[in-house]
Order: C-alpha cells, then sequence, then structure tokens
C-alpha cells in the first residue's frame, strides 16, 4: 500500500476520506519527528497545501518521495525546485478557486472604497445618532489596476466590466490577446490606478514586490487590495503609507506573517482585514479537494498528476 504524508489537517471530511483509501501518517500530530525517522523510507507521496509546503529539508529526509499532491493554487511554501532536483512531481489545484478569489477581491474593493465595514461597526457601536461617516469613494467608472494577469486576475478583470472601469495590468512580459492595457513599468501602473490588486504568485520573485515606491505612486487617493500572498507587499512600508496618509486606503486578505496581523493595520479605520479567506466557500473547498484527489489518483494509476506545477 502506498504510504502517504500529510503535512497538515484540512477538513474533517478531507481528512476522513484520506483515511480510508490510504495509509495515511499525520505530520501534525505528537511525535512527527520520530514518525519521519520510522517511516521516511516507506513515504512515497506527501499531501500538503499552500499554508502547510513541504521544505527542502524535509523533502532531503524522504528518499524515496515521488509525488507532492498540494491544496491550494499557491505553492511557494513547496520547495519546488528541491522537488524537480529529484524528478518528483508536484501539483496543485488551479481554476476552481478562481471565482471565489475575484468575488473577494471585489468585495476588498468595495469594502474599503465605501466603507462597509467601518459603516458597520460605526452603527453597531452606537455612534450614529453622534453624527455621520465621512463621505466615501465611488468604485464605478474608476481605475483598475492589476498586477499578475494570471487566471484570477483575468477573473477578476472581467468583474470589473460591471463596474464600467477602465483595466490595465503588469506582467514581466504581455499577456498575447489579452483586451486590457499592458504596462510594463509597476510604478507607472501604480500611478494610473485608483485601485490596484495584487493577484500574482508568491515567492522569493515576487517578494516585496509592492514597496514603498509603488505605495506614493499609488497615492493618498489609492486604494491597495492584495488577495496573493503577503510576502508581495513590504508590510511595515504599507502601515508607514496608510498611517501617514499617503495611501488612501487598503483591503488584505493575506500577511507576511499570518496569522500574525500588526496592530497598526488592525487600528487603522481606513483598512479592511479578512483572515485569507479567498477560497473559503463550501463549493470551492469541496472542488478544491476533489481536484486533489483526482491528482492523487491520476499519479497513482498512471504515475502522473493532473495540474502539474
Amino acid at each position: 500500500m502506498t504510504c502517504i504524508l500529510q503535512i497538515g489537517p484540512l477538513t474533517e471530511r478531507f481528512n476522513h476520506g484520506m483515511a480510508a483509501e490510504h495509509e495515511v501518517l499525520r505530520f501534525w500530530e505528537e511525535g512527527a519527528e520520530a514518525l519521519i525517522a520510522q517511516h521516511a523510507q516507506r513515504i512515497d507521496i506527501v499531501v500538503t497545501s499552500g499554508r502547510f509546503g513541504c521544505t527542502a529539508g524535509l523533502i532531503e529526509r524522504l528518499p524515496n518521495l515521488r509525488a507532492i499532491i498540494s491544496f491550494g493554487v499557491g505553492y511557494d511554501a513547496i520547495d519546488v525546485a528541491a522537488a524537480r532536483a529529484r524528478d518528483i512531481q508536484v501539483s496543485n489545484t488551479p481554476d476552481v478557486l478562481n471565482d471565489c478569489v475575484a468575488d473577494l477581491a471585489f468585495g476588498l474593493i468595495i469594502d474599503t472604497a465605501r466603507q462597509i465595514s467601518r459603516a458597520d461597526r460605526f452603527v453597531r457601536t452606537g455612534k450614529w445618532p453622534s453624527g455621520g461617516l465621512p463621505l466615501a469613494v465611488r468604485v464605478s467608472g474608476k481605475r483598475l489596476g492589476i498586477v499578475g494577469l494570471g487566471r484570477i486576475g483575468e477573473t477578476v478583470a472581467k468583474r470589473s466590466t460591471g463596474f464600467d472601469m477602465q483595466v490595465r495590468y503588469h506582467n514581466r512580459r504581455p499577456v498575447e490577446g489579452s483586451a486590457y492595457g499592458y504596462e510594463s513599468n509597476l510604478i507607472e501602473l501604480a500611478k494610473w490606478s485608483d485601485f490596484l490588486v495584487v493577484t500574482c504568485p508568491g515567492g522569493e520573485s515576487t517578494r516585496n514586490l509592492i514597496n514603498r515606491d509603488v505605495l506614493d505612486a499609488l497615492g493618498a487617493k489609492g486604494i491597495l487590495i492584495n488577495i496573493s500572498r503577503g510576502s508581495v507587499v513590504d508590510e511595515p512600508a504599507l502601515v508607514e503609507a496608510l498611517i501617514e496618509g499617503r495611501l488612501g486606503g487598503a483591503g488584505l486578505d493575506v500577511y507576511a506573517h499570518e496569522p500574525k496581523v500588526p496592530q497598526a493595520l488592525i487600528n487603522l479605520p481606513n483598512v479592511v482585514l479578512l483572515p485569507h479567506i479567498g477560497s473559503a466557500t463550501e463549493e470551492t473547498r469541496l472542488a478544491m479537494e476533489e481536484l486533489l484527489f483526482a491528482n492523487l489518483r491520476a499519479f497513482l494509476e498512471r504515475g502522473e498528476v493532473l495540474t502539474a506545477v
């Protein structure tokens, strides 16, 4: 029987499904180090997620590892280079979460611009009788900049048509056949944008891509939306820009050191904070689980995953 190392828990439904069909070693339970020491030679497959990842050190300790099957579209926490050096296949679960993540991006755009969460707190804490909130910012007809026009970025752009928005994007290179305007210079895109939505992958190649210069270019009326990875934004620079009024607002689903969120962000009224819930709907999480199982079955039956990284 194939021996699978599961790095971290997912849903109870998923955990039970895995255990019912395979021999599963649960890395997150007590005695993980002893577990690896005892079973390293037997482990064929690692099942993980974008959150839990799989380090080069762990890969090195598993001499017979053949595949890393991951839950989620992001794979920056997986050492893909270390896996490829040993011809270990790596899969993720793309596409099935595009709609929900794009929906959340627009939810953050509307919430941050129109102060919906702030207004809700205003009513709940009994402040309404003492006066109104400051005027908010309109969403319709504004300029939407997208950093990373991949599957999710493209889906965010499609959502903008209902708001009569102009769209431009920044990538390393233009997307062939795209109907949206390409901006090769990220600073120039930020200057042009009313809303700058970050949808690019995480990892070292994009670490702190959204830095002080980009935030200053976005400006005191601009709003940053991040639904990608916390590592893409220079978080201290973001905090400073918001506190000093050099940035108009931010809607964030991801952070540099999750689940830790800087207290300064929590204290700011012009920031909407979510606990990394881009794909967190019943429908999408089920689809992600099903694709993970499909990747696992395909590898066991044919030796090749369906959605390779």
